[in-house]
């Protein structure tokens, strides 16, 4: 399955864009990070903290805002991988630069990177950012039949969002929609997952 997957990302050639002035305080850069242990491949995900004021306790890819001395978006996502989870950049082959896109409630554009390790290392988190780090199976999230949906609600507002639970996690967003477009344009997955339209989803903006 990986080296499937590896072969397809070819159509999104890796790239290292970098904000301009005016749009720095708007920009984020992730890392899907992909590893294979007993032909089986993995994306290794986060639980935020508990104790954040925004998004606490939420499952998501390492990484994190631009910051004015990053080189690059792409050295944005090593950057905060490494203080997230304690990832060292030189164990990261990285092969592909996905679209950007924004998550919900936020006006921010997200570079997401994808990332090969060639073992799994001693991930360290940052208490202060991260609650958890795991790993799910790819292969998890090929079975339609392991998703549900989910109510989200802010000020008044509520919509339904695709989710899939793992163990205690439930992953949904941005993430979720990262991981299930990958499948999709790497394996024809055939995940159609039902999402809210943008309009609806500009409702729940609060950032």
């Amino acid at each position: 399955m990986l080296p499937t997957i590896v072969k397809n990302l070819q159509k999104y050639p890796l790239s290292a864009p970098r904000p301009d002035a005016s749009t720095h305080r708007f920009t984020a850069a992730v890392l899907v990070a992909l590893l294979e242990e007993n032909g089986e491949p993995e994306v290794i995900l986060t639980q935020r903290a508990l104790h954040l004021t925004n998004h606490a306790g939420e499952v998501a890819f390492p990484g994190g805002m631009w910051d004015l001395e990053d080189r690059d978006l792409l050295h944005t996502a090593l950057r905060e991988a490494h203080e997230e989870i304690g990832l060292e950049p030189a164990s990261v082959n990285v092969i592909a630069t996905l679209p950007s896109a924004s998550p919900k409630r936020r006006s921010l554009a997200v570079t997401p990177f994808v990332g090969l390790l060639s073992s799994r290392p001693v991930f360290v988190a940052d208490p202060s950012e991260i609650g958890a780090i795991f790993s799910v199976p790819l292969r998890r999230f090929m079975d339609p039949t392991n998703y549900d949906y989910i109510d989200i609600s802010h000020e008044g507002t509520t919509l339904q969002f695709p989710c899939l639970h793992y163990q205690q996690y439930p992953i949904w967003g941005f993430t979720l929609r990262v991981i299930t477009d990958i499948l999709n344009e790497t394996l024809d997955a055939g995940l159609d997952l039902i999402y809210p339209s943008h309009q609806e989803i500009q409702l729940l903006r609060s950032e």
